[in-house]
């Protein structure tokens, strides 16, 4: 009887593992960059427009703390209508009147971006991803960019972060001077760790929230 009860504690032990252990699975499922990509592309096209002018407000509001008003040359990515992202023609407005020289990209392959200095003879176009881009213009090499605007769906508390799944910005970033602050903007707070993560992701240094600045 005894050594059959110590079978029904070792029994129920490896169940307990069993059922632990799935739920432990389940858990780092949900935060694996594809599940994260859906959940949180899903949750920004059911915000209503109206909160996502108030929170794009917010985060340029935000952005003035930022210790970056020194730099002179700003890189920023243009919005994706259909994907509900970030206005940044807010915080382009805003650096303009700074008399910062703002910067652009273009997808130019399947794994390549070109950089134009934004003037007012700049033609923007909608791209093959329906990126708003330069038509030509004056070009800038990544290494004269002082500080980058990053487009993300999501980012954690490490700094790393969720975008659309091409790698663009991960290249880009890569070939940046390690100097460069690289700012994400979001309209939703970081969820604790995204993975898996490889070596070609690149941290961010700050990202900014309708509710606060986060520092990496």
């Amino acid at each position: 009887m005894i050594f059959s009860f110590g079978l029904k504690i070792v029994f129920k032990s490896h169940l307990f593992l069993s059922v632990y252990n799935k739920v432990s699975l389940s858990a780092i499922m949900s935060t694996t960059k594809d599940h994260l990509r859906k959940e949180y592309l899903e949750k920004r096209k059911r915000l209503l427009q109206e909160q996502r002018d108030a929170w794009t407000l917010d985060i340029v509001n935000r952005c003035m703390s930022l210790p970056v008003w020194e730099a002179a040359i700003f890189h920023l990515f243009l919005p994706i209508e259909k994907q509900c992202e970030v206005d940044t023609t807010v915080l382009l407005s805003l650096l303009q009147g700074r008399d910062k020289q703002l910067v652009v990209s273009k997808m130019t392959s399947e794994s390549g971006m070109e950089h134009f200095l934004l003037t007012d003879d700049t033609r923007i176009a909608v791209g093959k991803w329906g990126v708003p881009e330069p038509i030509g213009g004056i070009p800038i090499a990544s290494n004269q960019i002082e500080v980058v605007f990053v487009p993300l769906i999501i980012f954690d508390l490490s700094g790393h972060r969720v975008g659309y799944g091409k790698g663009y910005y991960d290249r880009f970033l890569a070939a940046c001077n390690p100097q460069t602050l690289k700012i994400g903007l979001s309209f939703f707070e970081p969820v604790d760790k995204i993975q898996p993560l490889s070596n070609q992701d690149i941290p961010l240094d700050y990202c900014v929230t309708p509710k606060r600045v986060y520092t990496f």
